[in-house]
């Protein structure tokens, strides 16, 4: 029999990650909890947190960079849950940057990477964002319609870059944003590259802010591309690499996948830890009014009613925190996700969230529909997790496709 000090399976996150998860966790209700319905009102930028938060080391390339290669991919979930457990808005501007700083991470050269990453954060004095723009008024879930174009000026050796970006995280405000847009229209999504736009680069401005139903203390917006003019290096990975992969694909072989969809792949998993944060926190909520609400002369909790709910929920909420770990670990140890677990993680956590902030709302009864409780704001902040980074009808579909290995329409 095999001894339990060297049993080889085990759930239990290592001691590096629990420090870190009981760090965050400290954060998020210390700092982050006790300002979420005020800069929820506000619909503004925390730009007081987010500098609190590069002070204490939280927002800086460092901690991204130590969680996303903690070995057993756990890192990054971990503390993407805690942060959104004490409230999804002000997390996102928070970890928004995280997703241009993966886009370059992914597929970017090493001086590129070296480059661009750090002015993405900034210092403590010098807090800086990043922002990512794929998404179109007329290309959301349907990446191969971006019309965003860049076109290579031989001439001068740059890139022009021309289009409308929209539903962007940090759109127009952040200092570096990294652009998807097509070169080769004529080969869909297999002809667009992404693209790095330095600060104060003439031609990109913001457009339309957008007033949205939950995550309002997170920046959304439009960023217009009017002759944006970049030297042609700022293409991620390269233009010799990219002119490659124009070429293969020309010949009739298989591209290696372009660069939106592999920002997506490799961040599908913490997105759904971040939607597991919010519905962990609805339970929680849930469950601590359920012990002392009364009602007909008994804690609310006492009823099978309220009990049965709070079970189901705790069931999900585990449910979804294994999904996302299974995935986060598979990309970390560089297994194939053969049957769409990214996918699948994103998917059951999102709609987890939505389900059990629901269920959240209706134990409160009347005092959950107020904003008086921030049940409410929970609600409203976990229905985006099921439609951006890809929709739970995409995700379905890239799951379909991968079980069947047929084109699923």
């Amino acid at each position: 029999m095999t001894s339990p000090d060297s049993t080889p399976f085990s759930l239990e996150p290592s001691e590096d990650v629990r420090e870190v998860r009981e760090w965050v966790h400290a954060f998020a209700r210390d700092v982050i909890r006790p300002a979420a319905e005020e800069w929820d009102e506000r619909e503004e930028t925390p730009w007081p947190l987010i500098q609190e938060a590069s002070k204490v080391g939280l927002y800086s390339l460092d901690f991204f960079a130590t969680q996303w290669l903690e070995p057993t991919g756990l890192g990054i979930p971990v503390a993407f849950e805690e942060l959104f457990w004490g409230d999804a808005g002000i997390a996102l501007s928070i970890v928004g940057t995280g997703l241009a700083a993966a886009s370059i991470a992914a597929v970017g050269t090493p001086d590129q990477i070296n480059e661009w990453v750090p002015q993405m954060f900034g210092t403590p004095d010098d807090v800086r964002l990043g922002a990512f723009c794929a998404s179109e008024p007329d290309a959301g879930s349907d990446v191969g319609s971006i019309r965003a174009r860049a076109v290579f000026d031989e001439a001068k050796d740059e890139w022009v870059l021309d289009g409308t970006k929209t539903w962007a995280t940090n759109g127009g405000i952040a200092d570096v944003h990294v652009v998807v847009a097509s070169v080769h229209p004529d080969l869909g999504s297999r002809g667009q590259a992404s693209f790095i736009v330095p600060p104060n680069t003439p031609g990109l401005k913001q457009g339309q802010k957008f007033r949205k139903h939950g995550i309002r203390a997170s920046h959304t917006a439009e960023v217009v591309l009017d002759g944006v003019r970049i030297p042609s290096r700022l293409i991620i990975g390269g233009k010799e690499k990219f002119d490659e992969r124009i070429a293969r694909v020309r010949e009739g072989k298989r591209a290696k996948g372009q660069a939106a969809m592999k920002t997506f792949e490799t961040t599908r998993p913490s997105v759904g830890a971040m939607a597991l944060g919010v519905g962990r926190a609805a339970y929680d909520y849930a469950l601590g009014y359920a012990r002392e609400r009364e009602q007909f002369g008994k804690k609310i909790g006492d009823f099978q009613a309220i009990a049965f709910k709070l079970a189901d929920m705790k069931c999900q909420v585990d449910a979804a925190r294994l999904m996302v770990w299974r995935a986060a670990w598979m990309a970390r140890t560089g297994k194939d996700f053969e049957n769409a677990e990214g996918s699948m993680a994103k998917l059951m956590a999102s709609e987890m969230a939505v389900r059990v902030t629901e269920e959240a709302i209706q134990i409160l009864g009347g005092n959950g529909y107020t904003r008086e409780y921030p049940v409410e704001r929970m609600h409203r902040d976990a229905k985006i997790f099921t439609i951006f980074e890809g929709t739970s009808e995409i995700q379905r579909l890239v799951i379909g496709r991968t079980l069947t290995g047929l084109p699923v329409r």
